[in-house]
C-alpha cells in the first residue's frame, strides 16, 4: 500500500501523538505512585519531562561526553530529581511496580553515558541525585558521611574547612559525583600513599531492589564488598558513603615539568617507567602526553608533562628526586609549597592562586566529544615502542594520554580485597583519549584512530586478560543490548574490568537483584534472570 504525502503525515502525527501520550501516561503514573510511597512531610520532588523547557539544560548539566547528547541518541522520558532519601526509595518501588527502566546518575561523567543515555532504544527514566549533596565531617573520629550527589571537590572543601591536616584519597577531577565515582574504585594523587577512595570507605547506605535502605550491618559483607569497586548501576542506588579520612601534612609540594621530544622526552619517559612505582610513596608523579606545537620551531611535537604531588616540603622532595629521578632535572624553582586543598586545585588544572571556594561550583571542567580507553602496564615500554606511539599521536587532531603510577599502597592491598583488582604487578595505568569539537559527524574517524592506537599498544600492556579500568567505561569491550546477557557474553568485558572478582560479583548480583532490575549495557548480569529467560524459551 502506498500512502499519499498527506496520509503519511497523518500517520506520523498519530504515532508521535501516541508516543507523547504514552510518555505522559508513564510520567503521570510514576508521580501518583511517588506521592503514595514517599514521605509527605519533606520538600516536594522534581519531575522534568521532555516537553519541559528546562529538560535539555538539566539533561546536559553534569554530562561530560557530548556524543551522548546528540539528537540521535535516545533520551529519558523524564528526569526525576529526589530531594530526600525516601524519594529514592519511592522511585525504585514505583519503577519496579510500573516496569519502568531506571538509570541513576550522581555526577554524569561516565565516559559512555550509561547514566543518562541508552544504546538500546527502550523507554527509560533518570534518577538524578544532584540535589543530594550533604557532607558531614567528623574530625574527632576522622570520618565523613557524604551524599552521593556531592562532588569530589565539595567533599575536599568541606574536609579542609574543618582541618588542614585531614584529606581523602579520591579523584583528581573535582567535579565528579562522589556516588558513582567510588563504585568503580576511584584513584587520585594520594593512591600510592593510601590506596583508592573505595579502599577508604567504612560504611554506606544504599537503596536495594525492594526499596529498602541498607547500611553495612543490614546489607552484609558480601553486598558491601560488591559496591566498593563493582561499578555503578548494578546493585542498587548509593545514597551515602562513610569515608575514613587520612592525615595530610600542613605543607605539601606540587610541580609540573614539561619535556618535548627534542629535549629528551623519550628517554626520560623510559626512565620514569622504571622508577615511578618504586618512588617514595609520598610522591605521585603522573605523565600527561599531548601533541602540541613547539613555539620556537612552530612544528608539531609530543609534549610530556610530569605533574606531581608530594606529601611533604620541597627540601625533602628535592632529596628524593635527586636520588631516584635526577633525569627530570627538578629544581627548587619548579617546586610550589602549598596546602593540601590548594594542591587539589593545582592537580585539577587550576592556578595555585584559585580560591578553594571554586570547588563548590561542582561543574564539569570540560565538555567534549570524546572516546576513551584504558590499559595497565607491567613491563616498561621500550623506546622503540614509544617512538611508534609518538608517530600515531602526531596524526590525530587532539590526542591525550595520562599515565598514573602504581606501587606503594596499591601493591600492598590484595586483588580480592574489593572488586577493583588492579594491584601488585602494575607499573602504571594508561588512559587514552581522542577529543574533538566537530560533533558526531566527525566521530567515526576519531574512534577509528583510537581503536588503531589501542591495537598498536597490545604487545606492551597486560595480557590474559588485557585489563581495563571500569570507571573509564569502554563499550568496545562488549555490550549487552537486552536484559538477559549470558555469563559468557558478560565475561568478555567483566574479566577485563574485574579479573577473578567478576564471578563473585555475579553471585552477589544474583542474590541481591535476581531479576536484574538494575541494569545497563555493561551492568553485572544476574544468573537468576538468565535462567528464567532460558526456561521461558526466549
Amino acid at each position: 500500500m502506498v500512502h499519499s504525502g498527506s496520509s503519511m503525515f497523518l500517520l506520523l502525527a498519530s504515532l508521535l501523538s501516541l508516543s507523547l501520550s504514552s510518555s505522559a501516561s508513564m510520567e503521570q503514573s510514576f508521580v501518583q505512585c511517588l506521592a503514595m510511597n514517599s514521605q509527605q512531610t519533606i520538600p516536594p520532588f522534581s519531575v522534568c519531562a521532555q516537553n519541559n523547557a528546562s529538560f535539555f539544560t538539566l539533561l546536559q548539566s553534569t554530562a561530560q561526553n557530548l556524543r551522548y547528547l546528540d539528537p540521535s541518541v535516545p533520551k529519558p522520558e523524564f528526569i526525576f530529581t529526589p530531594l530526600h532519601d525516601s524519594h529514592v526509595q519511592a522511585a525504585v518501588i514505583c519503577s519496579n511496580k510500573l516496569r519502568i527502566h531506571l538509570r541513576v546518575r550522581s555526577g554524569g561523567h561516565d565516559y559512555e553515558g550509561l547514566s543518562y543515555a541508552s544504546k538500546i532504544g527502550t523507554p527509560f527514566i533518570i534518577v538524578d541525585l544532584a540535589k543530594l549533596r550533604s557532607v558531614q565531617v567528623n574530625i574527632q573520629d576522622n570520618t565523613a558521611w557524604v551524599q552521593a550527589g556531592a562532588t569530589v571537590g565539595e567533599v575536599y572543601y568541606r574536609i579542609s574547612q574543618k582541618s588542614n591536616v585531614h584529606g581523602f584519597p579520591a579523584g583528581l577531577c573535582t567535579s565528579l559525583g562522589i556516588g558513582g565515582h567510588i563504585t568503580g574504585g576511584a584513584y587520585g594523587s594520594m593512591m600510592r600513599k593510601y590506596g583508592l577512595a573505595a579502599d577508604n570507605v567504612i560504611d554506606a547506605r544504599i537503596v536495594d531492589v525492594n526499596g529498602r535502605i541498607l547500611d553495612r550491618s543490614t546489607m552484609g559483607e558480601d553486598y558491601f564488598w560488591a559496591i566498593r569497586g563493582g561499578a555503578g548501576g548494578s546493585f542498587g542506588i548509593i545514597l551515602w558513603w562513610k569515608l575514613q579520612l587520612v592525615p595530610v601534612p600542613e605543607t605539601v609540594t606540587v610541580f609540573t615539568v614539561p619535556k618535548i621530544l627534542e629535549l629528551g622526552a623519550t628517554q626520560i619517559l623510559y626512565k620514569w617507567q622504571q622508577i615511578a612505582d618504586k618512588l617514595d610513596e609520598d610522591l605521585f608523579i603522573r605523565v600527561i602526553i599531548q601533541a602540541t606545537i613547539d613555539k620556537p620551531t612552530k612544528k608539531r611535537t609530543i609534549s610530556t608533562a610530569y605533574n606531581a604531588l608530594f606529601l611533604g616540603d620541597s627540601k625533602r622532595l628535592l632529596q628524593v628526586m635527586e636520588k631516584s629521578f635526577p633525569e627530570l632535572g627538578l629544581t627548587p624553582k619548579d617546586c610550589i609549597e602549598t596546602s593540601w586543598i590548594k594542591s587539589v586545585l593545582y592537580i585539577a588544572g587550576e592556578s595555585i592562586k584559585t580560591p578553594p571556594e571554586v570547588l563548590l561550583q561542582g561543574k564539569p571542567q570540560f565538555k567534549n566529544y570524546f572516546k576513551a580507553k584504558s590499559d595497565f602496564v607491567q613491563v616498561p615500554i621500550p623506546e622503540t615502542g614509544l617512538e611508534g606511539l609518538w608517530k600515531r599521536l602526531l596524526v590525530e587532531d587532539s590526542p591525550l594520554m595520562i599515565l598514573n603510577p602504581y606501587g606503594g599502597m596499591m601493591s600492598k592491598i590484595s586483588e580480592s580485597e574489593i572488586p577493583f583488582p588492579h594491584r601488585k604487578g602494575n607499573l602504571f595505568k594508561i588512559q587514552y583519549l581522542s577529543l574533538w569539537q566537530g560533533g558526531n559527524r566527525d566521530a567515526a574517524k576519531h574512534i577509528e584512530w583510537i581503536r588503531e592506537l589501542y591495537n598498536y599498544m597490545a604487545p606492551y600492556v597486560s595480557k590474559a586478560p588485557r585489563a581495563a579500568y571500569v570507571n573509564y567505561r569502554d563499550l568496545d569491550l562488549g555490550m549487552n543490548m537486552k536484559n538477559n546477557m549470558s555469563l559468557a557474553e558478560a565475561s568478555e568485558w567483566g574479566s577485563k574490568y574485574f579479573k577473578d572478582n567478576f564471578n563473585r560479583l555475579v553471585e552477589i548480583k544474583t542474590k541481591v537483584d535476581p531479576d536484574n532490575f538494575f541494569w545497563h549495557e555493561q551492568s553485572i548480569p544476574s544468573l537468576g534472570r538468565t535462567k528464567k529467560i532460558q526456561k521461558k524459551g526466549f
